[in-house]
């Protein structure tokens, strides 16, 4: 019998190094770089992916169990980052036997001959799955309270911080194109009255009633609705022209009608009415924002002062 080019101490030694990290959570493997065999893969790869043990036999099966949309970068990678001898890991997510998918991340080594070329790859894989759902539910909640912070609460369109910012977005674009642009400003009328009569939480559920009517009466991506305070509202026209704004208006006037949201304490008419300015303009650099905003606000007290009901830009008035 040939005598083992091991001690017994070393045989035990290794027994118990296999042992021990066989026992562990990471996944240990190894891969001839010549062959682009697996010469080892723990067993508890089959415990993680339901893959057996001995079905790891090429790199060909650790690319075929990778999610197609990570498989080339992650493979040209690691194949890139091997021959130039520098150690990295890679995170991607890893096929299981029954057609799931979990997050793993590969640590890898690589193990270089003596002449320099690399002989073989030897890493460990981790089950990061758990890390990886909270970073997402950490993305989701930064997603959600940056919508929240440019959310209304009580109507859920946007608010004022969200108009001011797309206001200048769509103010700086319409000087670049040299484009058109239009505002609505909206205001319901006698609402101290109908909060006076109906109360609060009716005077909240009339305000995401009607909300919800503009946003309805919008069908442009670009054109946006933020409660702008109180019972007001701004609309945003984009690349609209004055005849275009003005129509937008009228609509909105009708919508609301049709609404029939009861309003006994009016002094115009028996339900919700809302009066509106309508300022259109061909954007210029020498143009002011803060004019343009405030002959909005005239062509809205035009229409207050004209009787409410109805929508106006500084120098036209429409009732009907």
């Amino acid at each position: 019998m040939s005598k083992s080019p091991f001690s017994e101490q070393q045989l035990a030694d290794n027994l118990i190094y296999k042992t021990l990290v066989e026992s562990t959570l990471a996944i240990p493997w190894s891969i001839e770089w010549d062959t682009k065999t697996f010469s080892y893969i723990g067993p508890q790869i089959e415990k993680l992916l339901g893959w057996s043990q001995g079905s790891w036999k090429t790199v060909g099966d650790w690319a075929d169990r990778m999610h197609e949309t990570d498989r080339e970068w992650v493979v040209n990678y690691c194949v890139q980052q091997s021959l130039e001898g520098i150690d990295h890991e890679a995170d991607y997510r890893a096929l299981t036997a029954t057609g799931e998918y979990v997050w793993i991340r590969d640590v890898v080594h690589v193990v270089r001959k003596p002449d320099g070329t690399v002989e073989r790859l030897v890493g460990f894989m981790f089950d990061i799955s758990e890390r990886k759902r909270q970073e997402q539910e950490l993305e989701d909640l930064k997603k959600k309270l940056e919508e929240y912070s440019y959310q209304d609460n009580l109507t859920g369109i946007a608010n004022r911080r969200l108009f001011e910012h797309l206001f200048e977005r769509e103010w700086l674009s319409a000087i670049k194109e040299k484009s058109l642009f239009s505002m609505i400003l909206l205001d319901i009328d006698y609402f101290k009255a109908y909060n006076d009569n109906y109360g609060h939480i009716q005077g909240d559920i009339a305000l995401r009633q009607v909300a919800q009517i503009l946003k309805k009466s919008l069908h442009r991506p670009r054109d946006m609705v933020a409660r702008f305070g109180g019972e007001e509202f701004a609309i945003i026209l984009p690349n609209t022209n004055e005849t275009d704004a003005m129509n937008i208006a009228k609509l909105i006037k009708h919508n609301i009608e049709m609404a029939q949201i009861e309003h006994i304490k009016s002094e115009v008419v028996p339900y919700l009415s809302v009066s509106m300015g309508v300022k259109s303009t061909l954007v210029h650099e020498a143009d002011e924002k803060v004019q343009f905003l405030r002959d909005v606000d005239k062509a809205l007290y035009r229409s207050k002062r004209s009787g409410r009901n109805q929508y106006s830009n500084v120098n036209y008035e429409m009732k009907c």
